[in-house]
């Protein structure tokens, strides 16, 4: 997987939330942004999955034009090669977490239950398959995202602030379970982040701007 961002620009009206941001990630690498907040970071991850638009510049993704596709193609695309973490983890909790969990393997036909197994294992969770979100601790419910985010095997992982919501300890466990199961599965990350310790972990620091974004 290789994701070019050429001369990206975004805005909300006459407000400018970004301008002139450009970037590689290599397949495999692990790439943190950080800024200072309100300067479009989250903005720019939703664009790096096609879920926001922007205004100039071109989102490539292994040579594909992001900007070029209709919605159900960009949408098609992030089914098949794109996992993402929302710090508000957005697990459903009318589903347990298996069930939360093989939601991308239902979405493309291939439900595979010792797949979902070998991911809860994976990232500690081995036996609350059964149990719901509410039974769950906040970094718990953290692993849960990041195993539904990993197990269709995506080429690219996109991280929003995974660790936001939790206390450093648990931040730590989460952090590690994450980058440990990117690097099994060969997936490019990208994580956004105001937390220096997960920045740290990273192979490139970004930091973004309203101008730009430099290393």
């Amino acid at each position: 997987m290789s994701l070019v961002i050429t001369d990206l620009s975004k805005r909300y009206g006459e407000q400018v939330v970004f301008e002139n941001v450009s970037l590689e990630v290599a397949p495999g690498e692990f790439v943190a942004i950080v800024g200072e907040s309100g300067v479009g970071k989250s903005t720019l991850l939703n664009c790096m999955a096609g879920l926001d638009t922007w205004d100039a510049g071109s989102v490539q993704f292994d040579g594909v034009d992001l900007g070029a596709l209709s919605a159900d193609q960009r949408a098609l695309l992030r089914r098949r090669q794109v996992g993402f973490v929302f710090q508000a983890f957005h697990v459903l909790p009318h589903l347990d977490v298996a069930q939360n969990v093989a939601l991308p393997l239902m979405l493309l036909g291939r439900y595979d239950d010792a797949r979902v197994q070998a991911m809860l294992d994976a990232v500690g969770l081995h036996g609350l398959g059964a149990r719901l979100p509410q039974q769950l601790s906040g970094g718990q419910l953290q692993r849960v995202a990041i195993a539904r985010a990993l197990v269709h095997r995506p080429t690219l992982l996109l991280a929003d602030e995974p660790t936001g919501n939790l206390d450093p300890a648990t931040a730590a466990k989460v952090m590690e379970a994450l980058i440990a199961q990117t690097r099994e599965h060969g997936a490019s990350l990208v994580l956004v982040t105001h937390s220096p310790a997960a920045a740290t972990r990273a192979d490139r620091v970004l930091h973004l701007g309203s101008k730009g974004i430099a290393a």
